[in-house]
């Protein structure tokens, strides 16, 4: 059997011992059916407006422009249909699972009622076959995030779409909108998801390639914290800061559900301010995205306003959300998203049309991507964005540790399930120390909270490089059990997850 390294997976056969997953698959699903009451319904305040969707998950075909796969999807869309609420609305959005297997829907970013958040065996029993569940939850703040499945494997296919929270405050100084969603894709193309965790969970130790993660001890707890480490003034802003930054070859990298050989062309006239909504979606990719010829003026993070900074380009890791506004200029222009530390695939691809030219080449590449581009949690925060000032009360660590041979990835010394939650009280100032003790990048994303890194930015989801550290604070306003994971899909299925439970 052929083995694995650390950037390719198998492309020929599996064997029937490579499909076992003793100790993976499904780990965020319940085992006890019932084991969580009925939500509660929650009835509309006077005035209040209600949002009510369906989303019908579903086995489906998808035209990734010209060539057709097999998947899952919502509303047999890639992405699934937008869902747009204004901040402060109640939504009523109902899973429909005509999956054969168990389903959830995440709402990646909402401050929303635990009941609502998704997650399996934590808030909410699994949504089985040929049957459906209602999510209701208000959303408190704007922005510009996304929901997806958060069962297995299940991101890596279709199940995914954009949710956009609209500002009733905001002015609306732009003269058009772009919803941009990034993806890697692999499903359909001969391979699963499911059947390349397979293959890296089968690896031989033999080939591991580049830096090997085994002088990452599993069993040590650093759940002490410590805030060393290196933070991002240490790196070249010219320089791919992430290490190793992905464990999958995809075969393609999408831009809005296509590949580059037929692009969404976007459609302007010289002179607009267009807003650019940026959501990369995918499992396993950390992209670097630049518009051909242009600046990017990138205003909120995570949903969150920033102190607008000018960009050429910028990286989004898995689960990150970023705005953008650009002041487009006359002809054609490629909008590309290139796939950090992978060199198959080839690379995202959308373009932007305001007068004559040629469609760009599916290979085309733009010169903002050869020099810097910014990593976000070097922003500054607006000052309305800031978290009230206030001492800490708990300080908790959270470290990331793991090893690609074999394939096993933890969180405080353990996977999820045998690791200890962290502790909090309602009310509390927390503060989390968030080590990266690998050569990896990793994506941390808490659920149901908004956390401040030093600098006072606000952000769900953050990129952590190499041996990098960060005291993320949050308010303990928000009573539940969450769960607090990497978000590269494959990473969290084989146990990167641990919870944060308010004690009683």
């Amino acid at each position: 059997m052929k083995t694995v390294s650390r950037r390719t997976v198998f492309t020929g056969g599996l064997g029937a011992a490579a499909l076992t997953l003793a100790a993976c698959g499904n780990r965020t699903t319940s085992t006890d059916a019932g084991a969580f009451p009925p939500p509660p319904a929650l009835t509309p305040k006077a005035g209040q407006n209600v949002v009510t969707q369906a989303l019908a998950a579903a086995p489906t075909t998808v035209d990734l422009g010209g060539k057709t796969v097999s998947t899952w999807a919502y509303g047999e869309s890639l992405p699934g249909p937008l869902i747009r609420a204004t901040a402060g609305d109640l939504l009523r959005i109902t899973l429909e699972n005509r999956l054969p297997e168990a389903s959830t829907i995440h709402w990646h970013g909402i401050r929303l009622h635990n009941a609502a958040d998704g997650v399996p065996g934590m808030t909410q029993d699994p949504v089985e076959p040929n049957t459906s569940y209602t999510y209701e939850f208000v959303a408190p703040d704007p922005g510009t995030y996304f929901l997806h499945s958060h069962v297995g494997l299940q991101l890596d296919r279709g199940l995914y779409a954009p949710l956009i929270i609209d500002d009733p405050d905001e002015p609306g100084d732009y003269d058009a909108e772009w919803i941009v969603t990034l993806d890697d894709w692999i499903d359909g193309t001969g391979q699963t998801p499911d059947e390349v965790l397979a293959a890296l969970t089968g690896a031989s130790p033999s080939d591991s390639g580049g830096m090997d993660h085994d002088d990452m001890p599993m069993g040590d707890d650093p759940a002490d914290g410590g805030s060393g480490g290196m933070d991002h003034g240490d790196m070249p802003m010219g320089e791919e800061p992430w290490g190793d930054a992905g464990d999958v070859t995809y075969p393609h990298f999408l831009l809005n559900g296509r590949i580059p050989e037929a692009p969404e062309i976007f459609e302007a006239k010289p002179g607009q301010r267009v807003r650019l909504r940026l959501i990369n979606a995918s499992a396993d990719t950390i992209f670097a995205l630049a518009l051909g010829d242009h600046d990017l003026s990138v205003t909120h993070s995570d949903g969150f306003a920033v102190e607008p900074v000018t960009a050429k380009a910028l990286y989004l890791g898995m689960g990150e959300r970023y705005d953008v506004v650009v002041t487009v200029k006359d002809g054609m222009f490629p909008l590309v998203a290139r796939p950090v530390g992978k060199t198959s695939g080839g690379q995202g691809l959308a373009v932007l049309r305001t007068g004559a030219g040629e469609v760009p080449a599916a290979d085309v590449r733009v010169r903002e991507l050869d020099g810097e581009a910014l990593i976000g949690s070097t922003l500054e925060p607006a000052e309305a964005a800031r978290l009230e000032d206030r001492a800490v009360d708990t300080e908790l660590g959270l470290s990331f540790q793991g090893s690609m041979q074999p394939y096993q990835w933890a969180i405080n010394g353990a996977p999820y399930g045998q690791n200890t939650p962290l502790s909090i009280r309602e009310g509390q100032r927390v503060r989390i120390i968030a080590t990266n003790q690998t050569m990896m990048s990793h994506p941390l994303h808490i659920h149901g909270h908004t956390i401040a890194l030093p600098s006072g930015l606000r952000k769900d989801t953050v990129m952590m490089a190499p041996m990098e550290s960060f005291a993320l604070d949050f308010d303990a306003d928000n009573p539940g059990r969450w769960a607090a994971h990497c978000h590269n899909a494959y990473h969290q299925e084989v146990g990167m997850m641990t919870g944060i439970d308010y004690a009683p």
